[in-house]
């Protein structure tokens, strides 16, 4: 006799949680900032080859995808650090259960966008 039932949750019929979508963006945001870090560091390189190579990579920082770039940078790394912080509660054994749980990923990810505004906004009014 066949068994006609998933024996594990479907994507029709499973819900996503608070839960699952910061650790899924917590592992994603992770791998896109070595990417990122690994740009800064060329980046950065491109300094020993002269003001030419600096000055087309600055200029790409000035235009709307290099502003893009820059915000999506600051989201990445606040989200990942305020996820990592939540990650340290409960190496420690607090926030695990269901209540507790929504709530800090909750605001993972409010603060993520919060922080993200803010250091854009330091940042342009510093430079």
């Amino acid at each position: 006799m066949e068994n006609k039932n998933p024996l594990s949750p479907h994507i029709q019929i499973y819900s996503w949680h608070v839960s699952s979508l910061v650790s899924i963006g917590h592992r994603i945001t992770g791998v896109i900032n070595i990417f990122i870090l690994t740009l800064i560091f060329l980046w950065l390189g491109s300094l020993l080859l002269g003001e030419e190579n600096y000055e087309i990579i600055f200029n790409f920082f000035n235009s709307f995808f290099g502003k893009f770039f820059i915000i999506a940078t600051i989201w990445s790394f606040t989200f990942h650090s305020l996820s990592e912080l939540r990650h340290l509660f409960w190496d420690m054994g607090y926030g695990f259960d269901l209540k507790t749980a929504n709530l800090t990923g909750s605001l993972v990810i409010i603060f993520s966008i919060i922080f993200t505004v803010l250091f854009y906004l330091i940042g342009r009014i510093v430079i």
